[in-house]
């Protein structure tokens, strides 16, 4: 399956980005719905982060504090590592088989974390969501209500700006009005198609 791999640093608007291609019959697999698939009540790995961070971590001893837990390893790089360890590669092999399953022309990998994982390997192309780190902080507080040093911490942890645009294949500049950001997409829509069937 021909797949399309969204990516951006934080608040920087992926989802708006994918709605896009949703609305376009595009099968959009989210990356973050996946992780928290992969930590639902009763899963292994969720056991597994209990028994690291204490029950604390849990609201109402069942469901990950995920606010908490994201605090928490924004202020600890060890605890940040032994986390990616342990969900990395249960969230790529969930991925996999939502790309192997999927019934669109081509498939979208919405991924905060495309470019610092090993989930690049799963895609045929790179469409890269860019906003200038200033309007990244804005929106992301604005949107999760975190604090101004977690976000940047989390800004920190992700590949830098220049790092993801040289690694694009697809760029899309998010400042943009809502004209040009749809017309660019129409166009790297009409791509994809062609690429996917050239890839049949």
């Amino acid at each position: 399956m021909f797949t399309v791999g969204l990516t951006g640093g934080i608040g920087s608007g992926k989802t708006t980005i994918a709605r896009f291609f949703l609305d376009h019959n595009i099968e959009v697999i989210n990356a973050d719905q996946v992780a928290r698939k992969v930590v639902e009540p009763g899963t292994a790995a969720l056991l597994r982060i209990k028994k690291r961070f204490g029950s604390e971590i849990l609201i109402n001893e069942e469901t990950l504090n995920r606010p908490l837990l994201r605090e928490k390893i924004f202020k600890d790089s060890n605890q940040r590592i032994w986390l990616e360890s342990l969900l990395h590669p249960l969230i790529e092999e969930k991925i996999t088989q939502l790309i192997e399953s999927a019934v669109s022309q081509y498939v979208i990998l919405e991924s905060p974390l495309l470019l610092e994982t090993k989930q690049h390997k799963l895609v045929n192309r790179i469409l890269v969501v860019d906003v200038s780190p200033e309007i990244q902080l804005e929106r992301a507080i604005s949107r999760d209500g975190g604090s101004e040093a977690t976000i940047k911490a989390i800004m920190n942890s992700q590949i830098s700006r220049n790092d993801r645009i040289s690694l694009a294949d697809d760029i899309i500049n998010n400042e943009q009005n809502f004209q040009s950001v749809q017309s660019r997409l129409i166009k790297f829509h009409q791509n994809y198609l062609n690429l996917a069937k050239k890839n049949e």
